[in-house]
């Protein structure tokens, strides 16, 4: 049936070729693409800590931000120049696109008594002629209240921040972010040239959220091409033809094309990983044409066929396990679906879609193609398959040290597998190379943590109640513990605005710099204070509407997943021990997010995995037609996942998000040089009636040498990806190359061996 098939891709060539060009061009109405930039797209619609954050940004201010960080070269924010560069560039932030708040050390809301006249103004107004004395008294101000220290101001006040509170519509969400951007950078380019001693940063969750699409633009337009260069230098020196390298650049390109024109129809939308599924599809969509080609080139140049007949044959013999490796591969990222990542979700789909098309167009164009190219593969002897012969004989020789000895390599590096742990430092996904990354550091490291936070809508359960002195002292008490958790660089709560104001309204006194002991009297304070705040300084941020909940936020230094959640236990703990019933919540933000996910992740994609081994073992099962040797191809196919889990905790002994669909991603890939050596070996076996050890000798023969070359493209391929900017990427990129060179080995070292220690008795 393969070989009629074949015979009519030949006499049809014209017309399959047309027709590939046509449907490739169709799918480039799915251009162009969008790419999405909220950290969001990273959670599911039905993820409870998405829908926990939801809800306080709901009930409170948003707190998607841009700090503006500033550095005077002299060390001394307190100056009359620096001074008035806050207070240049807190007026002028109040125009970045879709802003609703400002807040930096000149416009806090600094409170006093005159007499019976409770007084609200900016700390800093005219800085440039602010004389000694009052500079010091401003700086006392700032560094001793609890609101600004190590939010706005360092302790050392040599750095201080502008902190933009960012609202955004949703309605133009491709377009928002890069407005914004485009706006601060022009801010900071203005601030820099007005004020040339200060050194500037730009960070915060847009910035980050910007980094995003920023790091892929870079990493694209320097690993396809490199993808593209490494591709033409194997195929060139493994084919030593243009035709056969010109036609796999056409059905790799056509196969990525194809992918993401179809993920464009389908109005998917990239974000993060799934935007790099083209360079996993010109890897991927190598190996489909390099074994139809290398049996071709085996068939003219050793056996002395014709072009014709030489593409026939080479149709006979790959078609199956090509076929066969497409869709255990496509099983294996449409796992991925079980992903809690909606871009892994995106990612394996693509990717999928990318595999099917390169299957499709191997089986027909690239033949189609190939009766149409002139191609020259004159009949000689090919030194690379003596090569291989050899390396067969040597396998067969050894066969039992290999065996044991490869056994014993497994279950050695299987045992380090307990040694990893799951932990993430999510704003280290990108490099130090990225200026967000740059700038986020230096803010963590002199300012405040920013990027790191636990937020908690802490409620008295009726309105109003957020001034009662009961609810008031516990808030007070939590806040406390948090200050003292060494983790911990900055806490922001209501507590600090009521103690203030009862010191300023008994006269300065600092004896009452405590919270008010008197319901009526603590809810007087709040509403005099907030008819004396100007439009956009509102207390909004830190109580609800009804007075009924507040906010506690708690900024944190640096930390891992791990960390985090470690943190958020402690005081959950002592939530329940010291908080009031209406109090019992859990901490939420972006940090509490991220630290969840990947735990979350591994969960699902422990069940997505096994569906998937399951189904490629059904698949090997009933095409290999042996239960036995469906079975045996599981040893080389799941060992190697676990060998590179356990290198990966000899070495690292962290797994992030980016590694919990690792199995998933691979389980498909490393199962293709499986298929097609145990093809060959059983074709040897049945077809050509060959005993054991002459069947392995022939498997190498036939297929060693394409399998090194398309394991060669994929490591190289997947090294490529591991240059990424993005460290998602680069953990991807080396732990999937590892395992698939562990794959290999264990297909050359321990599979046949294994075979032949089965089946040596068997005629």
């Amino acid at each position: 049936m393969i070989e009629r098939y074949g015979q009519w891709i030949i006499r049809w060539r014209y017309f399959v070729i047309l027709a590939t060009l046509v449907l490739v061009w169709l799918t480039t109405m799915g251009f162009p693409l969008q790419i999405g930039v909220d950290y969001r797209a990273y959670f599911s619609e039905e993820n409870p800590q998405l829908i926990a954050f939801e809800e306080l940004q709901n009930t409170y201010t948003k707190n998607e931000n841009v700090l503006f960080v500033l550095a005077p070269k002299d060390g001394q924010v307190f100056t009359n120049q620096t001074l008035d560069a806050v207070e240049w560039l807190t007026k002028e932030a109040w125009q970045v696109p879709y802003s609703s708040r400002v807040n930096s050390i000149t416009n806090f809301q600094h409170s006093y008594a005159e007499e019976d006249d409770l007084i609200v103004e900016d700390l800093v107004t005219n800085a440039l002629v602010l004389s000694p004395k009052d500079i010091a008294k401003i700086k006392e101000i700032a560094l001793t209240d609890p609101q600004l220290l190590n939010m706005l101001i360092s302790p050392q006040a040599h750095v201080t921040g502008v902190n933009v509170i960012i609202q955004l519509p949703g309605v133009r969400k491709d377009k928002e972010m890069p407005e914004i951007v485009v706006f601060v950078r022009d801010l900071v380019k203005q601030l820099r040239s007005r004020y040339p001693h200060l050194d500037v940063y730009l960070t915060g969750k847009i910035m980050f959220m910007n980094a995003a699409p920023e790091t892929i633009g870079k990493d694209l337009s320097t690993l396809v091409p490199m993808m593209y260069i490494m591709i033409f230098v194997v195929l060139w020196l493994l084919l030593r033809s243009f035709s056969g390298t010109f036609a796999t650049f056409l059905i790799i390109s056509f196969a990525a094309i194809g992918a993401m024109g179809l993920a464009g129809l389908f109005e998917l939308v990239l974000t993060g990983t799934s935007t790099y599924s083209p360079i996993f599809i010109l890897t991927l969509a190598v190996a489909d044409s390099v074994h139809f080609l290398v049996s071709m080139r085996h068939e003219m140049r050793v056996n002395g066929q014709e072009k014709r007949a030489a593409i026939v044959e080479s149709l006979r013999v790959n078609f199956q396990p090509i076929f066969l490796t497409s869709l255990t591969t496509a099983i294996g990222f449409l796992s991925m679906n079980f992903s809690e990542v909606p871009p892994y979700q995106d990612l394996g789909n693509i990717i999928a879609m990318g595999i099917v098309i390169a299957f499709i167009l191997s089986v027909s164009f690239l033949p189609a193609l190939m009766a149409v190219l002139p191609i020259y593969w004159k009949k000689q002897t090919g030194q690379t398959i003596l090569v291989m012969d050899r390396f067969g004989d040597f396998v067969i020789a050894k066969r039992n040290g290999l065996l044991w000895g490869m056994a014993v390599v497994m279950v050695l590096l299987i045992s380090f597998v307990p040694r990893n742990e799951l932990n993430d430092v999510y704003v280290d996904f990108y490099d130090e190379t990225i200026d967000f990354r740059q700038a986020n550091d230096f803010a963590t490291e002199n300012l405040t943590g920013g990027a790191y936070s636990i937020h908690y809508s802490l409620s008295s359960g009726e309105p109003d109640g957020i001034s009662k002195p009961e609810f008031l002292r516990v808030v007070e008490q939590f806040v406390e513990w948090y200050r003292q958790q060494p983790e911990v660089t900055h806490v922001s709560s209501i507590i600090d605005t009521f103690k203030r104001l009862n010191k300023n309204l008994h006269g300065g006194n600092p004896n009452y710099y405590r919270l008010p002991e008197q319901h009526d009297l603590a809810a007087q304070y709040l509403v005099l204070y907030e008819m004396s705040l100007p439009y956009g300084l509102d207390l909004n941020n830190q109580i609800d509407v009804d007075k009924s909940a507040t906010r506690v936020g708690v900024t944190l230094k640096k930390l891992s997943t791990n960390e985090i959640l470690a943190l958020e236990q402690r005081a959950q703990q002592w939530l329940q021990q010291h908080g009031l019933p209406s109090m019992q919540t859990l901490g939420t933000g972006v940090s509490i997010m991220f630290a969840n996910i990947g735990a979350r992740n591994i969960r699902s994609m422990l069940l997505g995995t096994g569906i998937a081994l399951i189904l490629i073992s059904i698949i090997l099962i009933f095409a290999l037609r042996s239960v036995k040797f469906g079975l045996i191809s599981l040893i080389p196919n799941i060992a190697p996942i676990a060998m590179a889990f356990g290198i990966w905790g000899l070495l690292v002994g962290e797994i992030g998000i980016a590694l919990s669909i690792i199995a998933s991603l691979t389980i498909g890939i490393v199962v293709d040089d499986t298929i097609h050596y145990l093809s060959r070996y059983l074709r040897a076996r049945r077809e050509k009636g060959l005993a054991a050890t002459d069947a392995v000798r022939y498997a190498f023969h036939s297929v060693g040498l394409a399998l090194w070359v398309t394991t060669a493209v994929l490591v190289a391929g997947f090294l490529i990806l591991s240059q990424s900017h993005y460290y998602v990427n680069f953990t991807l990129g080396v732990m999937t190359a590892v395992t698939i060179t562990i794959a290999l080995l264990a297909d050359f070292l321990f599979l046949p061996p294994l075979l032949i220690k089965l089946e040596e008795k068997k005629p």
